[in-house]
């Protein structure tokens, strides 16, 4: 075997650390994308029996948007084990108490079905902001687009980009703001 073709062989089954930022993303539908690079799905070499996933950081999952009455309506089940020990919790408390933990559950459930999915999930790194330890920032070639564009919010242009900004009427003279 060359080393050129040696190399090649590496990079093949290497694993690749994978960058995805959930500014303003539905958790259940980035879930779907997060969950073909952790099983290996986007690689030619990818079998079920074969464990050829990558590791894929998640950023800023305290900023996920959630569809309409989702955030009051959602409730996330947990048991203990004991007896008595069921408890349901809506999805804007389990955020508030821990904000990976909606997107963890949503990759998780994913997954469904997978024998390896324990082994799967430690490949998951989920971080509330974008403050990653430098080792694992170190580690990350690629980064996953996002399903939806965030919009730039108002206060963050530039008062001669809004100056420049074409009108869509002008108020009169003789009009009160209040």
């Amino acid at each position: 075997m060359t080393a050129y073709k040696r190399v090649q062989q590496w990079n093949t089954f290497a694993r690749v650390w994978h960058l995805y930022d959930a500014t303003w993303q539905n958790p259940f539908e980035s879930a779907q994308r997060i969950m073909k690079y952790l099983k290996g799905l986007h690689k030619p070499i990818y079998h079920p029996l074969n464990d050829c996933g990558d590791h894929v950081v998640v950023i800023n999952s305290g900023e996920i948007a959630l569809l309409g009455d989702e955030w009051r309506k959602r409730v996330y089940f947990h048991h203990t084990g004991y007896p008595g020990g069921a408890t349901w919790t809506l999805a804007w408390e389990l955020h508030d108490k821990d904000p990976t933990m909606i997107m963890k559950k949503a990759v998780y459930n994913v997954m469904d079905g997978n024998l390896q999915r324990r082994y799967t999930m430690q490949r998951l790194h989920i971080y509330p902001d974008d403050d990653v330890p430098e080792k694992i920032k170190q580690n990350i070639t690629n980064q996953i687009r996002q399903l939806r564009p965030v919009p730039k919010r108002l206060d963050r242009y530039a008062p001669e980009e809004v100056q420049r900004f074409p009108k869509v009427m002008d108020w009169p003279k003789n009009y009160i703001l209040r």
